[in-house]
Parts: structure tokens; C-alpha cells; sequence
């Protein structure tokens, strides 16, 4: 918990800043509060950068690279949070160097871009401390192309990055320490497999044909500007698993893109550069990346599109065909990453759905056995973690069946019954948690009924997982009238109404999932 917010008294920005996002409700304080330290931290990274009399696309770096430090990194404890930033450099620093000495040498810089691609993406399959250090790696070589750093810009470069380095983590872990205190973060174990198999390696491939194409079409259409096709067909590949993510995140990104765009014309281009002005709209942008982020691409888009422009305006080189130029870019590149989910080893939307939606499910029975245990007075940690876990793997869920339910799709039945089993799943996901609290009740005492309850939810769990048309019987046991058990107040009842509700909601799971197992997924 973040204690330093209940600290009265403070009159300086920051203070005003963090009174004003705790004023918020718990979820919008939170992204807000990660935000607003994501514009001290880079506000910190930029003035010291500045401070030490380093010149402007160094201090432009240093802010890239604050910015990065306190985007991806994402582990679910403090102490690895702050292992994964200490490694940062060891990533990215190594491969700015390579960009820059490979700066007048196309082909071998073309070739090793695209090393990194691959070496970035295959990263993952080490969790967020992975995901972390190849997306840093990647965007140094990125940056290398878009500051146009040369070899004999590298130590001011790389002093600008540990400054930046140093401010964001003064800001993360010292000044603002939102995470000290609080209990880690769940984290969901990737899909499984080996070989092509694996969702990482398969993505690496992926993504290294995707950006090959995206690198020759952008040269096509730009030798200077050619490495935004890129990028945003990197960027694409992230959080994504199934040719329908990948085509819906290549749709967001083209529309923010746009959006930002017109948005750039009309803030950007009329700055033209102005110090004042332009660091206010990028402080702007900064707090909008971080808090839409977890709610929408395309929203992130358009503020990382306009904070972009705002760089080319302080860095005097923009003008409206430049921002044209950028849409072309991102569509080549969008279309890059669509063509290579496509050919490349594709994955079905129906294919990536199912696995989310059973390791879901599972994670329902889960937390309703632990919950029945803690009622029955054993021990254990509860259901707590595994409800935790359980929100994760619905925002998994969404993320994949987003395709279905997208407003253009025109699968209309494939669309509502994808909507009927994401309104199942977050009935399941209340009753759950109504189950949880129940269960956290110091006078929770054992009662045979729930036990009798929780088996018809565990027959319930098994139906889903058979296959469709399969004949199960449900479990036996004395049940419990819903409205007769809310009349009680007893923790015993309070945690039976939500095992009824839950079973029936299961029950209802079944019958798109089953009748239908490719609509749903």
C-alpha cells in the first residue's frame, strides 16, 4: 500500500498531483497514480539529462529510456522489479552500439534489426523480466534509427541513459514506492509447448517475417523514415496469440495512429518546436500512455502518436508530409504483422479462446474448493491468489475473443454468443468473489451443505470439460433453496447462494461452448 499518500501538508506540484489522483476511485487511482510517477520519473530523467549539459537527442534518449523503465518493466515483486532494471542496460546498451556503428552500413544494420526482432520476441518465454529486456533491446536500436545516433554520440548517449536509468528508479522505488507493501502480483504461466509449439518461438518467427517485410516495404517508401514500419510491427506481435488479436491490434493501431495524427496537425505543427508548449503536451501524452494503456490500444496510440510529433517539432524537423509519411509507415507495418500471422504458423482465434477459456474455468473450481476448505475450517492460503489469477485469465479471455465481439465484425451470431459466454464468465468471476469474502468470515464454520454444493460445482466444471455431446451426471447432494439461504445472514448460507449461482452459471457455460464450440471461442 502507498502509505506516503496519507501524508498531510504539500503544496508543491507533486503533492497537489498525488492528492488530487487519490481523490479517484481504487481502480482509476491506481492507473492514475502510475501514471503521474511516470511523469515525475521522466520529468526527472529529461531535467537531469539536461542538467549535466548533455545535448538535445541525448536528453531525448534519456527520456525514452525512463519512459521504457517504467513501462515494461512488470515483475510481481519489488525486489525483481528493481533486478530487471539494474539488467536493462546489460540489454539495450550492447545493441545502441551495434546500431550505431552500423549506421552507414544498410544491409548489415537491416540484417542485425532483425536479429533483434527475433532475439526480442524469443525472450518472452522468459516471463515479464524477458518481455521486459527485449522490448528495451529492441527500442534501442529503434531509437538509434529514429535520433540518428552515430558512434561518436555514443558515451553521451549512454550517460543519458544511466541518468535516466537512476531517475526512474529513485522515482519507482524511493520517492513514489506504489508497489512496497502490497502483495506480488499474480502471474498467469504461459501456454505450454515445444518447438514451433511454443507461443514464444512461434511468435519470433512471426514477428522476424513480419518486420522483414515491414523493413523492405518501408525503405520503398522511405530510406530515411523506413524503421516506423517496423515498429509498429513489432509493437502489434505484443499481448497478442491468434491471427484475430493480431488483425484487431493492427486495426487499433492504425486508427490511433490516424487520430494522433490529425491531433499532431493541429497541436504539433502550429508548436513548432516551442520548448514550453511542447514539454506541457508531452507531460500530456506521457500520463495518457500510462493510463489507457490497460483499457485501450488505440486510445495509447494516439497519445504516443502525438507525443512523437511533439519530438519531431523540438527536434526541427517537422512538417505535415512527415506525419503522412508516419500513417503510410504504420499501415505497411500493420499489414506486415497481418500477412505473417496468416502464413507464418497461424494460430485460430477458436484455438487461442479455448485454451483461456478451460484454464479459466479450472481456476473457478479452484477457487471454489479452496473456499469450501476455509469454510470447513482447514487451513491453507484460501481462495484469495486463485481469485487474483482468476481476473487475470478473464482479461486473457477478453483479449482473445476481442476479435468476435469487435463492433465491425460481421459475424453476428459468432458474436453474441461470444458475448453470452464473457457475461457467463464474469457472473462466475462475482460469485466467486462473493465466495472468497464468505469464506474470510471469522465465524465460518463447517455445514455439509457446501460441501454437497461444491461437488455439483466440480460435476459442473467436469461437463465443461468433456467433450460436447458427452452425458455427465451430476453430483448428489441436499440442496439448498437460493432465496431460503440469502435469508440468513450465516456465512455458511452466504457462501451457498454463490455455489448455486456459480453451478447454474457453469451449467449455462456449457451450452455455447458445446452446442457451438467454435462460435464461442
Amino acid at each position: 500500500m502507498d502509505t506516503s499518500l496519507r501524508k498531510p501538508g504539500g503544496s508543491t506540484p507533486a503533492h497537489l498531483l498525488r492528492r488530487t489522483v487519490a481523490a479517484l476511485g481504487p481502480e482509476r487511482s491506481h492507473r492514475a497514480r502510475v501514471s503521474a510517477r511516470a511523469v515525475i520519473g521522466i520529468g526527472l530523467a529529461v531535467a537531469g539529462c539536461a542538467g549535466a549539459g548533455l545535448p538535445l537527442q541525448a536528453t531525448v534518449a534519456g527520456g525514452l529510456v525512463a519512459l521504457l523503465a517504467l513501462f515494461t518493466v512488470a515483475d510481481s515483486t519489488v525486489r525483481a522489479q528493481g533486478r530487471t532494471t539494474a539488467l536493462l542496460p546489460a540489454a539495450g546498451f550492447p545493441v545502441l552500439a551495434l546500431a550505431a556503428f552500423l549506421h552507414e552500413q544498410p544491409l548489415a544494420r537491416d540484417v542485425a534489426f532483425l536479429a533483434v526482432v527475433f532475439a526480442g520476441v524469443y525472450a518472452r518465454r522468459w516471463g515479464p523480466r524477458g518481455n521486459a529486456l527485449g522490448i528495451f533491446a529492441f527500442m534501442q536500436f529503434f531509437a538509434a534509427q529514429f535520433l540518428r545516433t552515430e558512434p561518436d554520440r555514443l558515451l553521451e548517449t549512454f550517460a543519458a541513459g544511466l541518468l535516466a536509468l537512476a531517475a526512474a528508479s529513485l522515482t519507482r522505488f524511493v520517492l513514489w514506492p506504489l508497489e512496497r507493501g502490497a502483495a506480488p502480483q499474480p502471474a498467469v504461466a504461459p501456454v505450454g509447448g515445444r518447438g514451433l509449439a511454443r507461443p514464444t518461438t512461434r511468435q519470433a518467427f512471426q514477428a522476424f517475417t513480419a518486420c522483414g517485410f515491414a523493413l523492405a516495404a518501408g525503405q520503398a517508401l522511405s530510406l530515411d523514415r523506413w524503421y516506423w514500419a517496423v515498429g509498429a510491427a513489432w509493437w502489434i506481435f505484443v499481448n497478442t496469440a491468434s491471427r484475430g488479436e493480431t488483425l484487431v491490434r493492427g486495426f487499433r493501431r492504425v486508427l490511433g495512429t490516424v487520430t494522433g495524427l490529425a491531433a499532431g496537425l493541429l497541436v504539433a505543427v502550429p508548436a513548432d518546436g516551442a520548448v514550453t508548449p511542447t514539454l506541457a503536451v508531452v507531460a500530456c501524452c506521457v500520463f495518457g500512455i500510462f493510463y489507457t494503456a490497460p483499457l485501450s490500444y488505440s486510445w495509447m496510440m494516439f497519445f504516443v502518436t502525438l507525443m512523437v510529433g511533439m519530438l519531431y517539432g523540438l527536434l526541427g524537423v517537422l512538417h505535415p508530409g512527415l506525419l503522412g509519411l508516419r500513417l503510410q509507415e504504420t499501415a505497411v507495418g500493420a499489414l506486415g504483422a497481418v500477412l505473417a500471422v496468416a502464413l507464418v504458423l497461424p494460430v485460430t482465434t477458436h484455438a487461442a479462446t479455448e485454451v483461456w477459456i478451460r484454464r479459466a474455468v479450472h481456476c473457478v473450481h479452484e477457487c471454489a474448493r479452496e473456499a469450501a476448505d476455509r469454510l470447513a475450517g482447514g487451513g491453507g492460503d484460501g481462495p484469495e491468489p486463485r481469485v487474483a489469477e482468476l481476473e487475470l485469465l478473464l482479461g486473457r479471455v477478453r483479449l482473445s475473443v476481442a476479435p468476435l465481439v469487435h463492433p465491425l465484425s460481421p459475424l453476428r451470431a459468432r458474436k453474441a454468443r461470444a458475448r453470452q459466454v464473457l457475461a457467463l464468465l464474469d457472473d462466475c468471476a462475482r460469485q466467486i468473489r462473493g465466495l472468497a469474502e464468505a469464506a474470510a468470515d471469522p465465524a465460518a464454520s463447517h455445514d455439509a451443505r457446501l460441501t454437497a454444493a461444491c461437488e455439483r460445482v466440480e460435476a459442473a466444471v467436469h461437463r465443461l470439460a468433456a467433450p460436447a455431446g458427452a452425458r455427465i451426471v451430476p453430483a448428489r447432494g441436499s440442496a439448498v433453496p437460493m432465496a431460503a439461504a440469502a435469508e440468513s445472514p450465516a456465512s455458511g448460507d452466504r457462501a451457498l447462494v454463490h455455489l448455486h449461482a456459480l453451478e447454474d452459471a457453469l451449467h449455462q457455460l456449457a451450452a455455447p461452448l458445446h452446442t457451438h464450440p467454435r462460435a464461442a471461442a
